[in-house]
C-alpha cells in the first residue's frame, strides 16, 4: 500500500518526495478534481494526503471522495504555513467522534 500526496506548493511535495511519497502539485478545482479520480483508480494506493488548502478550499470535492469510496483514506495536512486548525482540534473530533467528553 502507497502514499499519494495531492499538494497545492513544491514545499511541502519536496519534503513528502524526500521521504518517499510519490504526489503531484495543483492549483485549480479541475486539476483537483482530476488528480484525485487517478489517485483513486489506483489500488494500490491506500492514502491520499492532501494539503489542508484544499479542505478548506475545495470541501465538497472532499467529502464526495469520502462519502462514495472506502478506500483510499483521505488525511489533510498541514503545510509550510502550518495548521489552520484549533490547537484542541484532534481532542474535538474524537469527542464528536465517539461523544465522550476527554
Amino acid at each position: 500500500m502507497k502514499m499519494y500526496l495531492i499538494s497545492d506548493n513544491i514545499d511541502t511535495y519536496t519534503g513528502m518526495r524526500l521521504a518517499g511519497v510519490e504526489g503531484v502539485v495543483i492549483h485549480e478545482r479541475s486539476e483537483l478534481k482530476d488528480a484525485l479520480e487517478q489517485a483513486i483508480s489506483d489500488k494500490e494506493i491506500g492514502i491520499i494526503l492532501l494539503t489542508e488548502k484544499f479542505g478548506r478550499e475545495f470541501p465538497e470535492i472532499i467529502d464526495e471522495v469520502r462519502l462514495h469510496h472506502k478506500t483510499p483514506l483521505i488525511i489533510e495536512i498541514p503545510d509550510r504555513h502550518g495548521t489552520g486548525r484549533k490547537p484542541d482540534f484532534i481532542t474535538s473530533y474524537v469527542n464528536e467522534a465517539i461523544g465522550l467528553k476527554l
